[in-house]
Formats: C-alpha cells, structure tokens, sequence
C-alpha cells in the first residue's frame, strides 16, 4: 500500500512539472532566433541516441578501431546512417551551439539570467571536450596527429605539464591507453551535458526567457504551449530533413581526407588542424609565439565568457540590440570570429599568420569592450 501511494505521488509530481513546464509564461514576441534552445536539445538527443547504437560496434583498439568504422560503414545495417548522422551531427550541434551563444550575447541573456549563462558556458566547454574526444577514435591520420599535438599542449603548463601529458596518454605516446581513455570519457561526457542541461532549464525557468525588445514585465505573455510547441516542431522537422538531405547527397563535405586512412605514427599529415568548430581557437593558439603564452591565449579565448555577466556594469536589461555601439561591437566580434575560423584552416605563414595576430588581438578587444562598456 505504501508503495502505491508512493508511485502515486511521483506520478502526480511529474505530471504537475510537465504543467508548468508546457504551460510556463513566455514573452509573445520572440523570435525564430529563440528556437535555438530546442533545437540544441533535440540535436544532442540525436548524438546520444546514435552514439549508444555505435558504441555497440565500435572497438577501442588501435589495432582494429579503424576497420570497425569501415564495418560499421559497410557491413552494418543501416550502420552507415548513424555513423554519418553522428559525425555531421557533431557539426551541425555546434553550428546551433553558435548561434545560440550569439544570439545570448546580442540580447545580453548573460545580464538578465547569469546564472544559466554561466551553466551554458559549462556545457559549451564539455561539448568541445566531448567533441575532441570523438574525433579521436576513428583512429585516422588526422584523428591521432590531431590527438598528440592538442594533448602535448598541457606540457606548457610548468612543473607538473609533462607528468600530466603522461598521465593522460597512458604511457610516453598517444596509443592503446589513450584510445580507451578517451572512448570512455566520449562515452560518459554526454550525459554529464544532460544533466547540465536540465539545470539550464531549471534557472532558465526560474527568471524567465528575454526577448527582442527587452521586456521583462509579466503583462505580454503567452503560455510555452501550443504556442511555441509547434514553431518548436517546425524547427524539429525542418534540422531533420536538412540533417538527412546533407548526410545523403553531401556526407564528406566538412571531414579531412587526411582522417581516410589508417592511423601511422611514422607519416606526419603535411598541415595538421581540427574540424571548423575548433578552428577559431587553433588561429588563436597559432597566433602567439610562445608555446605557455598560446595555450594562455587558447584557455582565455573560451574562459573569458564567464566574466561576461560578473563584469558587467547594468545588472538589469538595458535593450543593447538597439544600442548602435553595441551592435558594432558584436557584429565586429563576429567578423571577426569568423575570420579566425578562416585562419585556423590555413598554413603558417605569410600573411595567414601575421593576420591571426591582428585579429586575435580585435578578438579579445571586442570581448573586454562587451565586459567593460555595456
């Protein structure tokens, strides 16, 4: 009996916060830009899902994890599918991922609810983490250079940066042990991701979403559902059938050919560098001479965004998207990004490495003028 009362009162509890939640007040007029969130959701649904079905086949060892891909790509059922849903879905997560940090910094989210910023910034760290380790395990060329030359960064670090390279390789090269490591911290990450989420969308619900015009009043809001249910669904349909034509007609567009052939410590790929979501981080890291102070300039090129909201002046909404400093801040912010990514995927050398230098200093100009201005 007690236990049915029990049972009873779980059911009642989950029923009561999937009302709140499809009934929670949401401003009226936000726009397509807000669609971001959920499509970020269903995205890393995706990735689990597919990730679960390829952990089935994949072997983490550097004997054989190349030809499981290959298996998996030929001989398994439908093995082709999740394989390359996974891999582009990596992309397109973070293409969203993009967006959505954009569109927070455009609207100044990070002021109004620091606390889920702080907590997206947190799951955007993981994802890059998670993703990095994903690349590895295909155990291609470019997965094992890339391997060695990101991990061999932590040696900058003094004292303790060599035992700690080490420590993460399993042994004086990146091999067997590193490859475990890593499919099992692959395997792990993205449900730590879950669970960040969750809290994300429990601060998220406590403070209530922004919108365009920067009102937080109670007075012009609609409930989440059906309003927002189904432009949510439209989204859904739309990623998907995008998701599904670009996997079918257009499926190796963002790999590296390098990644194509088995993993050999004895041949160096002729120019090493990440998938394009790392690559404004890589142009970064290239730009500065000095082996500690890139790493430095890589770590505060990501660990600035949480400072955003602490250095803040205006702890209330002040409607920056109508602000023409601020708009030429962000925008020039996102050239300049973009122009970074460019960079990442070039050579070192004239003028490729001269104009990283010049655009990693706009960079972490544009972000302290966003920290100390508005």
């Amino acid at each position: 009996m007690v236990m049915i009362y029990f049972l009873q009162y779980i059911y009642l509890r989950k029923f009561e916060s999937l009302k709140n939640m499809l009934y929670l007040p949401s401003p009226m007029n936000i726009s397509v830009w807000w669609n971001g969130g959920s499509i970020l959701g269903m995205l890393l649904g995706s990735q689990i899902i597919t990730g679960l079905f390829l952990s089935m086949y994949y072997i983490s060892d550097t004997n054989v994890a190349f030809d499981s891909i290959v298996h998996i790509m030929r001989d398994v059922e439908n093995g082709w599918t999740m394989r390359l849903i996974h891999t582009n879905g990596a992309s397109i997560f973070f293409l969203f991922l993009y967006l959505h940090i954009g569109r927070s910094l455009y609207y100044q989210s990070y002021i109004t609810n620091y606390k889920s910023w702080m907590v997206g910034v947190s799951i955007f760290l993981i994802s890059m983490a998670t993703a990095f380790l994903g690349y590895v395990l295909p155990w291609g060329q470019m997965s094992y250079w890339g391997a060695t030359v990101i991990t061999n960064l932590l040696s900058a670090i003094p004292y303790w940066g060599q035992n700690l390279v080490i420590w993460i390789w399993g042994g004086y090269s990146v091999g067997p042990a590193t490859l475990g490591r890593f499919f099992s911290l692959h395997f792990i990450l993205p449900f730590l991701i879950l669970v960040l989420v969750l809290v994300h969308l429990i601060f998220l619900h406590l403070k209530g979403s922004t919108n365009p015009l920067g009102q937080l009043s109670g007075i012009n809001k609609v409930a989440f559902h059906p309003y927002y249910t189904f432009k949510d669904l439209v989204g859904f349909i739309m990623i998907f059938l995008f998701m599904l034509v670009f996997c079918g007609f257009s499926p190796w567009l963002l790999m590296d050919p390098e990644n194509f052939s088995n993993a050999n410590s004895m041949i160096t790929p002729i120019h090493i560098q990440p998938e394009w979501y790392f690559l404004f981080a890589y142009a970064i890291l290239r730009s500065i001479p000095s082996k500690f102070g890139g790493v430095m300039a890589l770590a505060f090129s990501l660990l600035i965004l949480y400072f955003l909201p602490l250095g803040s002046k205006i702890k209330s909404l002040n409607v920056m998207s109508f602000n023409s400093v601020h708009q030429f801040t962000f925008w020039s912010l996102i050239m300049t990004f973009c122009l970074l990514t460019w960079l990442g995927a070039c050579p070192i050398e004239k003028p490729y490495f001269m104009l990283a230098q010049w655009f990693t200093s706009l960079y972490f100009s544009f972000l302290l003028m966003l920290v100390m201005l508005f």
